[in-house]
């Protein structure tokens, strides 16, 4: 399995970035999917998931109401849409790929098996 993610980049604060990850080598629709991000100094953290189906989303708290996590199974393909960005949404934002058959605590990075390779997201306030 590979995990592609992009659409990182410098933006001011209150602007907009879509993040994408295109998954191959398996089956994309049969698995849920998240975001995390690591901030310099700081551990990985949960930011967004969706169910196989896109039925179901996830958010963490702070980013609720400004992200929206969705996906595309023709394409195999998650995206991170990112609004009002806010200097502390600064980190390496990475895709990855939920164990089949975890149950739904999506936000437990241990419960994904295939990770992406981060891309950067920098908020210039």
């Amino acid at each position: 399995v590979q995990l592609q993610a992009s659409g990182g980049g410098l933006v001011q604060a209150g602007g907009s970035l879509r993040l994408s990850c295109a998954a191959s080598g398996r089956t994309f629709s049969n698995y849920a999917m998240g975001w995390f991000r690591q901030a310099p100094g700081k551990e990985r953290e949960f930011v967004a998931a969706i169910t196989w189906s896109g039925g179901w989303t996830y958010y963490t708290d702070s980013v609720k109401g400004r992200f929206t996590i969705s996906r595309n199974n023709a394409k195999n393909t998650v995206y991170l849409q990112m609004n009002s960005l806010k200097s502390e949404d600064t980190a390496i934002y990475y895709c990855a790929q939920y164990k089949w058959g975890s149950g739904s605590d999506y936000s437990r990075p241990s419960l994904y098996d295939y990770w992406g390779q981060g891309t950067l997201v920098t908020v210039s306030s």
